[in-house]
């Protein structure tokens, strides 16, 4: 759910020039995809554009499908506040950490192929990874106190989260550590925060995987992405950048000051990357990410286009962390994002590529449910027993957003509602 360090230090400066005048926010009506005609929801609509109308969010694409066709769609509310531009379903989004998803695929995509193995050490086919650092703990001066880590991490590690590395973000012995790194070259720049396996943490373990899928399959990731998933299933408008036409259709972050106000930002200056994050950095559509969705709600098939075999996804879909408790995060920067516990109460473990619910979450998706998230408050979520999948699309900070988080219960709960017992 994050990019670089540097993309987030650029958004901080950004929101110190923001305009502090604000458009009221006037909904949009739910746009109906004309292939697939999904149903109209009064509720959902109705629901949906009462959120943006009390200017609880500057506007929103919600889409859920089933395995053969989209069954609600709706945009509403404003692209950017500052220019009133209005949302609509096409509409370019920034969504950051929901590329790890894309780059879980891309590897087991190589585990098919016999080019990667879940179990044998990463450092196998990235030797960067081959002699990780532990951070043990900190001296009396402050000192890092490292040494090296008894177990290789392997691939299944990174895929669940479980490799000790950790984002900075919501972890402050990160915080601490890279205070005194940025002052002494000779630490290591990314040294794990617990031995691999031992328990989980939301981090950067996804950049090394797309990495490993640059060494294995041969190809930059952009590149491997579009020959192996986006462009089979169709995905035109997921990439690493932009061009100018689909820039015209992109949505502007808002973030939010202190009294809660929402504030339109620049959009970020263009970029051509040559170097590509396996976590974060990605712009997608909401159909367009609903496709990829759909794919693995059909065990990894599309109108007879396959990424993945049955037996993959289902891989993808079981718990395979034990009993580490996973989902709860602390925030170190409340700018960027609040805490997060998106369900409490429920227990949540992790998969390979989701987080996975294995208690049924009140009002909404069952048990073993499968989701993740983005920075910018980008959702998604895939119900096997409801036979089901859903996403939602905002552009806010900070991460967590208390009025995005209802806007995405409501949007669920009104999907579950609709199609009744399962």
């Amino acid at each position: 759910m994050t990019g670089s360090i540097t993309r987030r230090d650029a958004l901080l400066r950004t929101a110190a020039l923001a305009s502090a005048g604000m458009i009221p926010a006037a909904p949009s009506a739910g746009i109906a995809a004309p292939l697939n005609r999904p149903m109209r929801n009064e509720e959902i609509d109705r629901t949906l554009q009462a959120t943006v109308c009390a200017r609880e969010i500057p506007g929103v694409v919600a889409m859920a499908a089933n395995e053969q066709s989209v069954v609600y769609e709706g945009a509403f509310g404003f692209r950017d506040m500052a220019t009133a531009s209005r949302m609509s379903a096409d509409t370019i989004f920034r969504v950051a950490s929901m590329v790890k998803l894309l780059t879980s695929i891309a590897a087991l995509q190589l585990v098919e192929r016999g080019k990667l193995e879940l179990d044998e050490p990463a450092g196998n086919i990235d030797p960067t990874l081959a002699s990780a650092q532990v951070v043990s703990g900190f001296d009396a001066k402050g000192v890092p106190q490292l040494r090296p880590a008894q177990k290789p991490i392997t691939l299944r590690n990174l895929l669940t989260h479980t490799s000790g590395f950790s984002y900075p973000l919501w972890d402050p012995t990160v915080v601490r550590y890279l205070k005194v790194a940025r002052r002494n070259p000779s630490l290591p720049r990314m040294p794990l925060m617990f031995e691999p396996g031992s328990r989980w943490a939301y981090g950067g373990s996804l950049d090394q995987v797309g990495r490993m899928v640059e060494i294995a399959g041969g190809q930059s990731l952009d590149r491997y992405f579009s020959d192996h998933i986006t462009g089979p299933l169709g995905m035109n408008d997921t990439g690493f950048s932009l061009t100018v036409k689909q820039r015209a259709r992109q949505a502007s972050l808002h973030m939010r000051d202190t009294n809660g106000k929402l504030l339109p930002q620049p959009l970020e200056e263009p970029d051509v990357p040559k170097v590509f994050s396996g976590g974060g950095g990605i712009y997608s559509t909401a159909p367009d990410y609903l496709t990829l969705l759909q794919a693995l709600l059909d065990g990894g098939n599309l109108r007879e286009t396959s990424i993945l075999q049955p037996e993959t996804v289902a891989l993808m879909s079981e718990n395979q962390i034990g009993d580490l408790e996973v989902g709860i995060l602390k925030t170190t920067n409340p700018a960027l994002s609040n805490d997060v516990n998106f369900f409490p109460g429920v227990r949540l473990r992790w998969g390979l590529g989701h987080m996975i619910n294995i208690d049924p979450v009140p009002h909404g998706r069952k048990v073993g449910s499968l989701t993740w998230a983005g920075l910018f408050n980008t959702y998604y979520w895939i119900d096997p027993t409801m036979r089901i999948a859903g996403v939602i699309m905002m552009q806010i900070l900070p991460f967590a957003d208390r009025q995005a988080l209802k806007a995405y219960r409501q949007f669920e709960r009104g999907i579950c509602h609709a199609l009744g017992p399962a």
